[in-house]
């Protein structure tokens, strides 16, 4: 008897601890996690009964909760569409979406730091209140970022390449939250429709979550797999022919002018990516492997998501090419595909001596109280080449602005190091035009890529350095107070 009084004993004690086990996972260890899952909805319909934290540029709010006459209490307000991109929406029909999602546990005051609000909450009888998270956005840098763009639709992503601070992110069209943050279903829902609906796709962030043909601005990143792997420098040279066939294939290619890069008979490194020239570059990428290459672009972050806080879209560099692709895939065509974060990451790293850090947009959350819940310190991201290279392809970067096809990205009194591209997107198919770069060249205070998208409304007639160029110049201006 007492031999089975003990079996039973133990089966309800193995059932008590693993009950206990599972609350406490869900309860302590998961509650960040399940609050912040959009499926949650139990925690969207609680976070109107409080007051939702601001989100802040430089002190000033540009979303808060203030009170509404209905049942939710509160309605979230929204300051301008220039931060859509970053704010992305939260709606009690919709969900959330942007930073209002990435954030949403310290928002709405259930983050586990948040622990003795919570408790002292319960026992006052008030709602807690959620914690206001200040961005790294520096206002004039966004505001001249969206200027800068116009009605073109594309990005610009902006970060101080020695902290990985984001300082400005413009995606375009834009579109106003305040549309769903109403009340009012059937409104919410119709202007969700709408944006859904709409051709120029406001709601896609091109920042960090579209992939777009890089062209030649990802000659960077060939450039820097070739110099960090020790066979090649940048006055390295290849075959300068003004047609080139394609290895094992009939098809050839051409510089963007149809003629050779230069009058020689053999181009350098340096000047091909002062020039922008697509053969010699494919020549060097078959030359240095795809695999040299693939690491290389592994190391700036192609392969990862970026957690920042939002989740960027990991950037692609094809695998398993033969020699023609590689050839194709060493100018940034073919398969390759990449954020305009993803190339900000770039020019980070080669700005900041081969050191990348990681991109960060959250300067700091406060309590209700004003104490500091948390507060992101810069974190590396990784090695992404020696300090040695980064002096190299930045000297490189600079020719191409100062004495290259890369011109308009010139700001009068500063050294400004930067690569323009524009990428094919098939037979009749618009352009994506860039520019990437970072100033002064000698101590960066700031990294910038910008995307235009569709060709800038041109086609095939617009390029890089005539129209994402002046959007970053005025970017890195605006950083630099000139």
């Amino acid at each position: 008897m007492k031999r089975e009084l003990k079996r039973v004993s133990i089966v309800i004690f193995i059932m008590f601890l693993s009950l206990f086990v599972a609350s406490t996972g869900i309860q302590v260890i998961g509650a960040d996690t399940y609050s912040a899952d959009q499926r949650n909805v139990r925690s969207i319909y609680d976070s109107y009964k409080t007051q939702r934290g601001a989100i802040l540029v430089d002190g000033q709010p540009i979303a808060q909760s203030v009170k509404s006459d209905d049942v939710y209490r509160y309605t979230r307000r929204y300051d301008s569409p220039m931060y859509s991109a970053i704010t992305g929406f939260f709606s009690i029909y919709q969900g959330s979406t942007g930073l209002e999602s990435a954030m949403n546990s310290y928002l709405t005051g259930q983050n586990s730091s948040q622990f003795f609000e919570q408790i002292s909450a319960l026992l006052s009888g008030n709602p807690v209140t959620g914690g206001a998270v200040e961005l790294t956005i520096n206002p004039k840098v966004q505001k001249a970022a969206w200027d800068a763009l116009g009605d073109k639709a594309g990005a610009v992503v902006a970060l101080d390449p020695k902290t990985g601070n984001i300082l400005a992110m413009v995606s375009k069209p834009a579109w106003d939250a305040n549309l769903l943050s109403v009340h009012d279903g059937q409104t919410s829902n119709a202007n969700y429709n709408k944006l859904l609906a709409a051709k120029s796709a406001p709601l896609l962030n091109r920042a960090y979550t579209e992939l777009y043909a890089p062209g030649s601005v990802f000659k960077i990143v060939v450039s820097t797999a070739a110099i960090d792997s020790g066979k090649y420098q940048p006055d390295s040279r290849f075959p300068n022919p003004a047609k080139l066939t394609l290895p094992g294939t009939t098809t050839y290619i051409q510089n963007s002018g149809e003629g050779r890069c230069g009058s020689a008979t053999t181009v350098s490194i340096a000047d091909a990516l002062r020039l922008s020239c697509n053969i010699p570059f494919a020549q060097l990428g078959v030359a240095i492997g795809q695999n040299t290459i693939a690491d290389q672009a592994a190391k700036f972050g192609f392969g990862k998501t970026v957690k920042f806080p939002m989740t960027s879209t990991a950037s692609i560099y094809p695998s398993n090419m033969d020699d023609a692709q590689t050839a194709l895939s060493s100018f940034g065509q073919y398969d390759v595909r990449v954020t305009p974060l993803q190339m900000a990451m770039v020019s980070a790293a080669v700005a900041n001596g081969g050191q990348l850090m990681k991109p960060n947009l959250v300067e700091a959350v406060y309590s209700s109280n004003l104490s500091i819940l948390n507060q992101p310190s810069p974190e590396v991201f990784s090695q992404a080449m020696s300090a040695d290279t980064a002096a190299k392809v930045r000297d490189m970067m600079i020719g191409a602005v100062a004495r290259g096809v890369s011109g308009n990205g010139a700001i009068p009194g500063v050294s400004v190091a930067g690569k323009t591209g524009t990428a094919q997107n098939g037979k009749g198919e618009p352009y994506t035009l860039w520019f990437t770069g970072f100033a002064p060249a000698n101590n960066p205070q700031v990294a910038v890529a910008v995307v235009i998208a569709n060709g800038g409304g041109m086609g095939q007639s617009g390029r890089g350095n005539s129209l994402a160029a002046p959007v970053a110049q005025k970017v890195m201006r605006a950083v630099l107070g000139k």
